[in-house]
């Protein structure tokens, strides 16, 4: 099958016409929005192009009224009919009720003659004419049920309508004059009904004719020859026609189309269900599927990103089977490749894919055979971390090639970007005792087996340079550099298997990289902020959280605390967990926007590189982008306030988009949180004196800390529970 590209066809109403909906509807790779006139008033037309043009470079069409008659206005937006009544149909705008509606356009009204069937809101309420009057006609209910204002109506008698109202008409020039190229005409008839369309929007104009009529189907052949583009709108097609044709009517519509050289788009009920789900029906995806098989061009979202909850996971979704439709067609017949659910497409893994290498302890042959060294909780939450695939594409211990690789070249030997050695340091006399091949069993340091490591290599490296390279410096005041001189110079090296974790005490909030991304494409997420951070949540985290969600336009917000060893003096991770369970708890996060997971790992204290190191984790949970503070990861003053952003720089794209701030205060003046260097008379919120505070038990302000969470804070005091690391 030759390669294509499909078009995908949005249009914009309520749900949509904002800043977020249409920036992502863009990313999302939207080659045309549709501005509805049958749902936009004319004196409103103007405003509406220029916001949007304003906001994206995707070219608008105007679609028309065209040749259709619709319900006006009701009292209370819809009203339910029941058969056998009468019901009043005017000609003049009334506010609708049980016992009279009007109909649009005015003139329709006179047409209709004593005997004719009319169906109204897609077949909900079927009526006849009874009774014919002076701008007026009495209608008889035979079916009853629901109907609502600016719903179309069918009479079921060929009336003559011409192809434009004179609203359309209006619209036409003011798309004109602001630049509109794309024009649809709703009701094709016939030919010269094109020509009707051209004549007001200009012999450059792209037309998209809709077949939506019995007219239009027995005149395709010629409405096809004088268009640009034919859109099928399978629901209006589908009151004149039986339901059961439909599949096999766009079939032929398609193929006639593409024969006369017109593109084929299809519209209606794509993605029905998602109007108000995230996600859609497996009919659903059947359909778009078969539809793109079928031929068409380009698929149009409707209700589904005008009205619906959901726009933006509707245009991904199309997105996405546009996507394999497109890869199977052009796979050369070779097998599907079947990925599991959970790793939707999206922010792909670091390297590739996500690493996996944990088995129970039954798993192990031999294991209590096995020689057992005892290794600290922090080198054993790497173990862990490497197994779950937080660190892919790492699979073990760095080799010295490889370290080498990391502290000079910031990236593995030959692959992917990596700032962090992930090291095993021993003592002399361990690492001399084995070799490569050796199979070593790692314990806990209570005995209890954690992990096995395939040995690849002993080496030493001398501490001073490692630290140098490492952290920047050699000075003993750095906790970084006083970790690797404690640990020493010996190292062991290879793949390593998680057979049992660490017993934690905050497990209930763990989450592995593949458990989030299930959580995400269950809320349909595609674009997930992280936030990183070993404190409990003030005023400050919750501004720079809540901004970079508005900034990005991001889905959703995950905040994934450190929660493993932590220097003295930093919160408790049980703490700082709760802190945040109270935020959720309170609703003072947006609903639905946040996901709260802990990051069982430690600070390194390494600044700029491990900036650049935990984001690449949260581009492995899934993440798009991460918010990256002004020292973060750093400690004292060992890094200046902008080293973190000269290395992204530096770096380039590493598939995980860094949101930087500066330090955060609170004017008292205006009462906002603002950029600490931009507002001289802003409070900076302190880490210190909130450590202070809550430490003597006295209340904080507002500003700094919500009382919600302070109340956490006493409620550890009164249980006479410690706060801070010892």
């Amino acid at each position: 099958m030759k390669a294509r590209q499909v078009e995908l066809l949005c249009t914009l109403g309520p749900a949509s016409l904002n800043d977020r909906v249409i920036h992502w509807l863009e990313r999302t790779g939207t080659s045309l929005l549709r501005l509805n006139l049958s749902h936009t008033k004319v004196e409103d037309i103007e405003r509406i192009v220029g916001f949007i043009k304003q906001r994206t470079s995707v070219p608008l069409c105007l679609d028309t009224e065209g040749a259709q008659v619709r319900t006006g206005p009701f009292a209370d937006g819809k009203v339910i009919v029941r058969e056998n009544r009468f019901l009043t149909a005017h000609a003049r705008p009334v506010a609708g009720d049980q016992s009279a509606i009007s109909l649009y356009p005015a003139y329709i009204v006179s047409k209709l003659e004593v005997g004719d069937f009319v169906s109204i809101d897609f077949n909900a309420v079927l009526s006849q004419v009874v009774e014919k009057r002076d701008e007026e006609v009495l209608l008889r209910v035979l079916n009853g049920g629901e109907i609502g204002q600016n719903k179309a109506v069918t009479v079921q008698r060929t009336i003559e309508m011409p192809p434009l109202t004179e609203k359309d008409i209006a619209a036409i020039a003011i798309g004109r004059r602001m630049g509109i190229r794309h024009f649809a005409l709703s009701f094709a008839h016939r030919a010269s009904d094109v020509d009707v369309i051209r004549s007001h929007a200009g012999s450059d104009a792209t037309i998209i004719s809709k077949i939506e009529c019995l007219s239009g189907l027995r005149h395709l052949a010629a409405i096809a020859e004088r268009s640009q583009a034919i859109l099928i709108d399978r629901g209006d097609l589908s009151r004149e026609v039986p339901i059961e044709q439909i599949p096999a009517i766009q079939k032929m519509i398609i193929s006639q189309a593409k024969a006369h050289g017109a593109k084929a788009y299809v519209a209606t009920n794509l993605l029905e269900s998602m109007t108000s789900a995230p996600t859609p029906t497996r009919a659903e995806v059947n359909d778009i599927y078969n539809t793109l098989a079928d031929g068409a061009d380009g698929l149009v979202l409707a209700a589904e990103t005008a009205i619906g909850q959901y726009p933006v996971n509707c245009a991904r979704m199309v997105a996405k089977v546009a996507q394999q439709f497109l890869r199977n067609a052009n796979n050369g017949g070779r097998p599907i490749r079947v990925r599991p659910s959970s790793l939707t497409p999206g922010v792909e893994p670091h390297g590739g894919r996500l690493v996996c290498q944990a088995v129970g302890l039954a798993e192990i042959r031999d294991i209590k055979h096995l020689p057992s060294i005892m290794v600290a909780d922090e080198e054993l939450t790497d173990v862990e971390q490497i197994a779950r695939g937080t660190f892919s594409p790492l699979r073990g211990f760095m080799e010295k090639a490889c370290l080498e690789s990391v502290l000079e070249e910031k990236r593995l030997p030959g692959g992917p970007i990596w700032t962090m050695p992930v090291l095993l340091a021993v003592p002399k006399e361990t690492a001399t005792r084995y070799a490569k091949g050796d199979r070593i069993l790692l314990s806990t340091q209570g005995g209890s087996p954690h992990s096995v490591l395939d040995v690849s290599e002993t080496y030493e490296f001398q501490p001073d340079r490692l630290a140098r390279k490492w952290f920047g410096t050699d000075s003993s005041e750095h906790p970084g550099v006083a970790r690797v001189r404690a640990r020493g110079g010996h190292f062991l090296a290879g793949h390593v298997t998680l057979v049992q974790p660490l017993q934690l005490p905050c497990r209930r909030f763990d989450l592995t990289p593949s458990q989030l991304r299930t959580v995400f494409a269950h809320k349909g997420w595609n674009r997930v902020v992280a936030f990183h951070g070993r404190n409990l949540v003030h005023r400050g985290h919750e501004m720079i959280q809540l901004e970079a969600l508005e900034r990005t336009y991001a889905d959703g917000l995950l905040i994934n605390p450190i929660v493993g060893h932590t220097k003295r003096g930093d919160f408790l991770p049980h703490l700082i967990l709760d802190g945040y369970q109270a935020m959720l708890d309170y609703g003072i996060y947006p609903a639905g926007k946040v996901v709260l997971s802990s990051f069982i790992t430690y600070p390194r204290f390494a600044g700029p590189r491990e900036a650049v190191f935990t984001a690449l984790c949260r581009k492995n949970m899934g993440c798009s982008h991460i918010i990256v503070g002004r020292d973060h990861s750093g400690v004292g003053d060992f890094y200046g306030a902008n080293a973190g952003r000269e290395l992204f720089d530096e770096l380039g794209d590493i598939g995980i988009e860094p949101i930087f701030f500066d330090a955060v205060g609170y004017d008292t003046q205006s009462e906002r949180y603002v950029d600490l260097s931009a507002c001289r008379t802003a409070s900076p919120i302190s880490g210190t004196e909130i450590r202070r505070a809550l430490k003597a038990g006295e209340a904080l302000p507002n500003w700094m800390m919500r009382s919600e969470v302070q109340d956490v804070v006493r409620a550890e005091l009164m249980m006479k529970h410690a706060l801070f690391q010892e």
